[in-house]
C-alpha cells in the first residue's frame, strides 16, 4: 500500500489544493491527516470539508482542540488566540462536530502505523518532539509504537530511529527501514512549513516496499497570504508564508 500521511494544513486551502493534486500523481491507496486542519489561516471551513472527504483517518490536532472547545488556549498569545476564535465562530456545525469527535491517536494495524498528532506520551498534551532528548521519552513506551509513528505538530520534517535505551536522529530524506529500529518520523506542515522551505509539505509511506518519502509542492502564497491580509487575522500569518517560518 502506498499511504499519504500530511499535517497541519491551518487552513491554507492553497497549500491544501496543491499537496492534493499532487496526491493524485502517488497512486496513493489510503490518505491520513495528522491535524490541526485549522488555525492560522484564510479557510477554516473549504480546508475541513477538503479533508473530511479526503482522509480515511483524521488525528485532533491542538488547534482543532482548541476551536472544537476540548482544550483551554487561553495561556495561547493573543494572534493565536484570536484566530481560534474566529475560526470557532466560523465553521459549520458540520465541520465542530467533525472535529469534537477527533481521536487523539490511532493505530493502523494493517501498516504496523501510529498516528499522532504530537508526541505519543500524554497524548493530550500535545507536547513536541523535534529534537532527540524528547524523542527518547517515548522509550518507555516503546512496545506500544508502531513499526513507524508518525506526527505533525512542530512544523518540522524530522526523523528519529529507536531501539530499546537507543534514540538517533536522521535526516529528514527518504529512507528505508532497518528491521533493528522502529521510527518516529515528523511530516512537516501543509500550510505553514517552518523549517525556511516556504513549499507545502506532505509525505508518502509504501508499505510494501517500507519506504518513506518526504515531498514538497510550491502552491499560490500570494493567494494564500492576500486572503489573510483582507481578513481580521493577524497579518504576520501571512508574512510567514513567504519564508517558511
Amino acid at each position: 500500500m502506498r499511504l499519504a500521511i500530511f499535517s497541519d494544513v491551518h487552513a491554507n486551502l492553497e497549500a491544501l489544493g496543491a499537496v492534493v493534486e499532487s496526491y493524485r500523481h502517488e497512486h496513493i491507496d489510503r490518505h491520513y491527516c495528522l491535524g490541526d486542519v485549522v488555525g492560522y489561516g484564510a479557510n477554516p471551513n473549504e480546508c475541513a470539508d477538503i479533508v473530511r472527504e479526503l482522509a480515511d483517518v483524521t488525528i485532533l490536532g491542538n488547534h482543532d482542540a482548541a476551536v472544537a472547545g476540548r482544550m483551554d488556549y487561553s495561556y495561547y498569545y493573543e494572534a493565536a488566540r484570536q484566530a481560534l476564535d474566529a475560526h470557532a465562530n466560523t465553521l459549520t456545525q458540520e465541520n465542530l462536530n467533525w472535529l469534537k469527535g477527533l481521536p487523539y491517536k490511532k493505530m493502523i494495524e494493517d501498516a504496523d502505523l501510529l498516528l499522532c498528532h504530537g508526541s505519543p506520551v500524554r497524548i493530550e498534551e500535545f507536547e513536541y518532539i523535534f529534537a532527540p532528548e524528547q524523542a527518547r521519552e517515548c522509550l518507555p513506551i516503546f512496545e506500544q509504537l508502531g513499526k513507524l509513528t508518525v506526527i505533525g505538530h512542530s512544523h518540522l520534517c524530522k526523523v528519529f530511529a529507536l531501539r530499546p535505551g537507543f534514540v538517533e536522529e536522521l535526516p529528514p530524506e527518504d529512507f528505508t527501514f532497518d528491521d533493528n529500529y522502529k521510527y518516529i518520523v515528523s511530516v512537516g506542515s501543509v500550510g505553514q512549513p517552518r523549517d525556511y522551505d516556504n513549499r507545502a509539505s506532505y509525505t508518502v509511506f509504501d508499505t510494501d516496499a517500507q519506504r518513506f518519502e518526504f515531498k514538497r509542492v510550491e502552491y499560490n502564497i500570494d493567494l494564500a497570504a492576500m486572503k489573510i491580509f483582507d481578513s481580521n487575522l493577524e497579518r504576520n500569518f501571512g508574512h510567514r508564508l513567504f519564508i517558511g517560518v
